[in-house]
């Protein structure tokens, strides 16, 4: 029963109910940070990590919330992971963090996060609440790195700072630009909705 529904969490969270192109939400961040497969790794894994562990300490903590004050104790709890995170971007990858700029300290304001704590922390148990934080950041992280990897290797010809494209390949300029993104997630949902829609038909 419970293998059953960790399933089903993630089905949903990585594909029915992918936060990015079906939620529509965490789209700021998707396109400011995934001009670089690096960048955009780390600003993902740290929003997996902060999604994750918040979704934990809420529903831990969620008897002893006052409802009154819960989203306001939400905040702050998220704040907590995500100040973690940038402690630990500028300590051991200070290039990065400077590249990420002031994208790191807006993680705190990913609907993403706040919207798991609300709508399943605060009313499921603490493991499914985790392993839902878990594949809701991972399924924006799908998205994200699939976004970076089309801008860096037509924008740079690279990947992770690698060069993949021949030197002679004449690099896209919009591509390092955040319009790009824009017109890549919308290709991506077009493909994504169609696939349901013909699934949903096969059915």
């Amino acid at each position: 029963m419970a293998q059953n529904k960790s399933l089903d969490v993630l089905k949903k969270n990585i594909w029915t109910e992918n936060p990015v192109f079906i939620q529509i939400l965490g789209i700021c961040s998707a396109l400011a940070v995934t001009n670089t497969l690096t960048n955009t790794l780390i600003m993902a894994l740290g929003v997996v990590f902060v999604t994750g562990f918040s979704s934990l300490t809420v529903s831990i903590m969620k008897s002893l919330i006052p409802r009154r004050v819960r989203m306001i104790v939400q905040t702050l709890i998220i704040a907590f992971y995500v100040i973690l995170v940038d402690i630990v971007l500028r300590a051991l990858l200070p290039d990065v963090s400077k590249a990420l700029g002031p994208y790191v300290g807006l993680i705190i304001t990913n609907c993403i996060i706040m919207g798991r704590a609300e709508a399943f922390a605060q009313s499921n148990p603490p493991i499914i609440s985790l392993w839902d934080g878990i594949t809701s950041g991972t399924g924006y992280m799908g998205v994200l790195v699939l976004v970076a990897v089309i801008r860096e290797l037509l924008g740079f010809g690279t990947l992770l700072g690698y060069r993949v494209l021949p030197e002679g390949f004449v690099n896209w300029t919009i591509m390092v630009t955040p319009p790009s993104a824009f017109f890549i997630i919308g290709i991506i949902i077009w493909i994504a909705k169609s696939i349901m829609v013909r699934e949903e038909k096969k059915k």
